[in-house]
């Protein structure tokens, strides 16, 4: 099993398939590296070097009671490229992932280490509903998040089987495994740090974030994401962006990496070579 330590001691670990340019794929909440099996074996095959890892307090790394925050996170996988001397590598990030891909790529990108990033069904610019981001979504959500984490088991069955996949949409075809693989990531990491990203991904403002990214930068959003309202999130980034491509979905899903892997694994390709 692979993993690097940082300078607080928190380990975290990774998969570094392959060679070629690399590929950081950056999970969204509360999952783990494992949520892009589909991508990692795909782009594997394309002869990319595919490199995944579990953010603190997730999955196999250390389930951390501190920096459990998007700046610590960012930091991480600043400490993640630096340890394995990545050059000229790709970001892509889904959901609070595509945060974290934000963030790290506008304070550490620069020297050749980033070559492009993709944000799929990402939390930038905020979530939060205020004065300043009228379209957000209100407090009393993520509050619900957490009220919910204290049946973490119970919870981690209805956010997969209900809004992340879609499932709950009229005529869809559920998928008792994706539901299964969902939840076992979520129940591994720690309920502290998975509890504290709420926050995190809720009230993060990623404004100058964006504005300060110079690569080129993917969008992918689909209009019907029920867990990142699509009007508030992905055309909202583009416009922020130097280098934007924006790639609109009209019914897939917030978690369109897994359930429709074929289609953007395609697309994710095509921008990748263009």
């Amino acid at each position: 099993m692979s993993t690097m330590t940082t300078k607080d001691g928190t380990s975290i670990f990774y998969k570094d398939w392959g060679t070629g340019q690399p590929i950081v794929f950056h999970h969204g909440w509360p999952l783990s590296a494992d949520d892009w099996d589909a991508q990692m074996l795909f782009f594997l095959g394309h002869g990319y070097r595919v490199i995944a890892y579990d953010r603190r307090g997730h999955g196999r790394s250390t389930q951390t009671d501190h920096g459990n925050d998007m700046d610590t996170y960012a930091a991480d996988c600043a400490a993640l490229v630096e340890h394995l001397d990545l050059r000229d590598a790709i970001h892509v990030g889904h959901s609070t992932g595509g945060g974290e891909v934000v963030r790290y790529v506008a304070r550490y990108g620069g020297s050749g280490r980033v070559a492009k990033a993709a944000i799929i069904s990402a939390i930038p610019p905020v979530m939060l509903k205020s004065a300043h981001n009228p379209g957000g979504s209100p407090i009393e959500v993520f509050d619900g998040y957490r009220a919910a984490m204290s049946n973490r088991a119970q919870f981690y069955r209805d956010v997969p089987e209900g809004p992340f996949y879609g499932f709950n949409r009229p005529g869809a075809k559920v998928i008792p495994g994706v539901i299964d693989n969902w939840w076992r990531q979520g129940m591994i990491g720690g309920a502290k740090a998975q509890y504290d990203c709420i926050a995190v991904f809720s009230e993060t403002d990623f404004t100058e974030d964006l504005k300060k990214i110079t690569v080129p930068v993917l969008v992918m959003h689909s209009e019907d994401d029920q867990i990142v309202p699509f009007a508030d999130a992905g055309p909202l980034s583009a416009k922020l962006l130097q280098k934007p491509t924006l790639k609109v979905y009209k019914d897939l899903p917030h978690g369109m990496p897994t359930t429709h892997a074929a289609i953007i694994n395609a697309d994710l390709l095509a921008y990748l070579k263009a």
